[in-house]
């Protein structure tokens, strides 16, 4: 499978006005990232000929206590978002979430299992 990723970090919590353990106060502080990952298999299309698709859904917060390296919000990337929300979930988890998305878009490929109703 040709399985390809992709993070949809665009929906955010932010305090307005937030100061951290150092006495450092902020303004828009992203507390909040309502996440979406995306997993695509563009090699195995379905019956109308889209690829296969999965997406798994969360929340992650982050750490605000320390806003030494505070970056304001009209300068936040997708990006910065991703790897923040990449770092609160750890690596681990992240393989896992893509290892769900690959065992869904594998069992649509291949099923192991169906639904039957007994005849009445």
């Amino acid at each position: 499978m040709a399985i390809s990723y992709a993070w949809d970090v665009s929906t955010v919590d932010t305090y307005v006005s937030h100061t951290d353990n150092n006495s450092n106060t902020e303004s828009d502080v992203i507390y909040r990232v309502h996440w979406v990952l995306k997993g695509e298999d563009d090699a195995n299309n379905d019956a109308e000929g889209s690829p296969q698709q999965k997406a798994l859904f969360g929340v992650v917060n982050l750490d605000v206590s320390d806003l030494s390296g505070f970056t304001a919000f009209d300068s936040v990337t997708a990006s910065n978002v991703q790897g923040w929300v990449e770092s609160a979930l750890g690596s681990d988890e992240v393989t896992s979430l893509k290892s769900k998305i690959d065992e869904h878009i594998a069992e649509k490929v291949t099923p192991t299992k169906e639904t039957k109703i007994i005849g009445s």
